[in-house]
């Protein structure tokens, strides 16, 4: 059992595997890009603001939103059909989800008093977080485990927060509770979940891909949106070839329909104008094997200063022309993808939860 702190804000990433036993700071491990199938759960908690509940439990399946509970609320709630359904097979799970969730509602107030003590806060809206779950490579088997935590946006691990570290590092008995959960729990109820719900978490949605651009002189962005599942990636290429300079990746984000977007940013300042024909804009999607290809047209760039040279479709919505290429396969990015990046993505979804 290893624990990795992370670079990015607010989370403090621990990584249990099976064979391991030790617990460490490191830096953060990449998750592996083969990994298929993922179990969430987010923990939320609001001091100081009354505008929203206490305390906020969401249980993710591959990014979907499948139990939710708060502090407003004395049960736990499927947000799926389907989970209903397997729920009510199996009600003890909907058991184990609603005493979680009150668990973590105590273990949020204790957890803020002493933190604030820690920080020597007296008052004001702070904001305490958690993610926990698991990811099931289902072609290997291989579990990984994480339990991540942060505070009012910053790195959990502050030198005012060495002291709640050193009471989870000791306390044996909680670290095996947690290790049991996360690798053996957590990747049976996946499994569970996954079989219930295939219908719906192994369909595959391809995305609308728009060419967007601020200014003028503002890098060029290549939005995908629309599509399911997250696990995809999308670069920009010159005369075939992939670019890794002039180039800012952004990060794959929810939206309100549980399907994803992500944007990949070009800066043109070099790019002559003859030579933009020589650029295209690449997103591949796990389980599809063609490549959505954009290429970089001036003419179907949609902008902040005006509109120019977008076509429409019969129903007058605004597209571009994006073809498809049949390159076979999946292609990720070097080293796989961040937890980091996926706490940013659960994040998100927390946010849009509370707002709708």
């Amino acid at each position: 059992m290893s624990c990795y702190c992370c670079c990015c804000k607010a989370c403090l990433i621990c990584d249990y595997t099976v064979e391991r036993d030790t617990l460490f700071l490191g830096l953060l491990k990449p998750v592996s890009a083969a990994v298929t199938h993922s179990l969430h759960f987010l923990y939320t908690g609001v001091f100081g603001d009354q505008k929203w509940p206490e305390f906020v439990g969401v249980a993710m399946v591959d990014g979907a939103e499948v139990i939710y509970c708060d502090s407003n609320i004395s049960r736990a709630e499927p947000k799926q059909d389907w989970m209903t359904k397997a729920l009510e097979h199996d009600p003890k799970h909907m058991d184990w989800f609603t005493e979680e969730c009150h668990a973590g509602h105590r273990s949020f107030n204790a957890m803020m008093k002493t933190l604030m003590e820690s920080f020597d806060q007296t008052g004001g809206v702070h904001i305490y977080q958690r993610m926990f779950g698991c990811e099931l490579d289902d072609e290997t088997e291989e579990v990984n485990g994480y339990n991540q935590f942060g505070y009012d946006g910053e790195d959990f691990m502050k030198p005012q927060a060495l002291i709640t570290k050193h009471k989870w590092d000791t306390d044996k008995a909680a670290l095996a509770h947690i290790k049991s959960l996360l690798t053996q729990l957590c990747p049976e109820w996946l499994k569970m979940f996954v079989n219930s719900g295939k219908s719906s978490l192994l369909r595959t949605e391809l995305p609308s891909v728009s060419l967007l651009q601020k200014t003028p002189s503002s890098p060029v962005s290549c939005h995908a949106t629309g599509f399911y599942p997250h696990r995809a990636v999308m670069f920009w290429r010159k005369d075939g070839e992939e670019l890794y300079e002039d180039v800012d990746q952004g990060e794959i984000l929810p939206n309100h329909d549980e399907t994803f977007q992500m944007r990949v940013d070009l800066d043109i300042s070099s790019v002559t104008p003859e030579d933009w024909r020589r650029y295209d804009c690449v997103f591949q999607l796990s389980g599809v094997k063609e490549d959505v290809v954009t290429r970089l047209d001036k003419a179907e760039i949609r902008t902040n200063w005006g509109n120019i040279g977008i076509r429409k479709d019969e129903g007058g919505q605004q597209i571009l022309n994006s073809t498809i290429s049949g390159k076979a396969g999946i292609r990720h990015n070097r080293g796989g993808k961040h937890t980091c990046s996926l706490f940013h993505l659960i994040f998100c979804t927390c946010v849009l939860l509370l707002l709708c």
